[in-house]
């Protein structure tokens, strides 16, 4: 079998001892496999015949993997099964015997066709947390609808938010709800191994892009709530406070928020506006949202005489919130960043760190994303399959050794 490639997790890992086994696919799932590894967790990733579909999502690519991919499935290893034959099934439950966690994104309806729903699996493996993404949940309305990032941020109303009144309606240009459910995932199945210590039985963790969705219309579902007016495309400005915007200056865009009066007094002495901070209308947040404006005017003015770094640095050091709108690329390569190490590199992989740092039990990236079925053997012999054993799931389709493509 050669050197073991298991996660080298060191005794102080905050997930030591957890295995995962991560049937997802695209974004949502296998970001929160991934989250898990890098705090420690043995993730297993099951690929199905045709492989993640994102590993086609390029340009750019390397070897057989999208950079798509490659960022949301590192610290995993891999192993290719069609769980459509019988054969696959029962790898998978052999897989699931010492399992903590199984994450999954299929379609609803689709483990209860193969018969391995959370009803069959909860009652063979009591202490199981099953964790899945959906689009929209298996029931309701909308139940059982395929669902994407884009779709849940049309119908949650948060693209109906993003924009302005001549470009219309955009889009997030980061696909932030699936990122985010990722990130409920994460919670909700550390909620379920904590309750586990206790129960000592598992649960179902249910997730859907829509939920996640509407629970991040804030301030605009409260508002709605208490107002009853409907936000409209609210573009750079903040609905509930002002000066909270986009601003131009002699050299790039600068976003600026000012949180109370005292920042706002802060910001016209580093601005040089001392008469905007004697002005009535300006004398509270209220009366700025009403006069906002007249305020914007006079700071777009007086902001085209300052270099846009330099007047951030200038308004951060008497605390207030400034920012010159970086490109991607002097975002990953700033000082700052870099202090952070949230930019990682093994070999010819880079990609963004870990950002949840914690101060005994640190994070860490050990391993670059695995090729299509890499720890196949390994993983098939860790779970007491003889050679022959693995052979035979080779011959017969239930181990795949290369992968399909989609038309066959």
């Amino acid at each position: 079998m050669g050197t073991s490639s298991r996660p080298p997790v060191s005794t102080s890992s905050a997930l030591k001892g957890v295995r995962v086994i991560d049937l997802s696919r695209v974004l949502g799932g296998p970001l929160a496999a991934q989250i898990l590894a890098d705090h420690g967790a043995d993730v297993i990733k099951v690929e199905p015949p045709q492989g993640d579909e994102t590993r086609e999502w390029g340009p750019p690519f390397r070897g057989d993997a999208s950079a798509y991919f490659l960022n949301v499935n590192r610290n995993k290893r891999t192993l290719a099964l069609d769980l459509s034959l019988e054969e696959g099934r029962e790898v998978l439950m052999r897989l699931l015997e010492d399992a903590d966690v199984l994450i999954e994104n299929f379609k609803p309806g689709t483990l209860e066709k193969w018969g391995i729903g959370f009803d069959v699996l909860s009652k063979r493996f009591e202490r199981l947390i099953h964790a899945s993404v959906t689009g929209f949940g298996k029931d309701g309305p909308f139940g059982g609808q395929p669902g994407y990032d884009l779709m849940a941020q049309a119908w949650s109303g948060l693209v109906s938010t993003n924009g302005t009144p001549e470009s219309g309606p955009l889009r997030l240009g980061i696909p932030v709800i699936d990122m985010s459910t990722a990130s409920n995932a994460v919670i909700g199945i550390l909620l379920a191994l904590y309750e586990r210590d206790r129960s000592g039985q598992g649960q179902h963790v249910d997730l859907t892009l829509y939920d996640t969705a509407i629970s991040l219309l804030h301030p605009h579902a409260p508002n709605w709530f208490m107002s009853g007016k409907v936000p409209g495309l609210t573009g750079n400005e903040h609905p509930s406070i002002s000066p909270y915007s986009l601003f131009t200056t002699k050299t790039q865009p600068v976003l600026i928020t000012v949180g109370n009066d005292n920042q706002f007094k802060r910001m016209c002495t580093v601005l040089e506006l001392p008469e905007l901070a004697e002005d009535e209308r300006f004398s509270s947040n209220a009366k700025r949202i009403i006069n906002r404006r007249v305020l914007t005017d006079a700071m777009e003015a007086q902001l085209a005489h300052f270099e846009g770094v330099d007047i951030c640095q200038k308004l951060m050091a008497v605390g207030v919130g400034a920012g010159a709108v970086q490109s991607v690329d002097q975002a990953l390569t700033h000082p700052h960043t870099l202090h952070r190490e949230m930019v990682v590199q093994i070999g010819e992989y880079q990609s963004t760190g870990i950002p949840i740092k914690l101060s005994r039990t640190p994070g860490q990236v050990h391993s670059a994303p695995p090729e299509y079925n890499q720890h196949a053997r390994e993983i098939l012999s860790e779970a007491a399959y003889s050679d022959a054993q693995i052979e035979q799931l080779f011959g017969q389709g239930a181990v795949l050794s290369e992968r399909k493509r989609h038309d066959q």
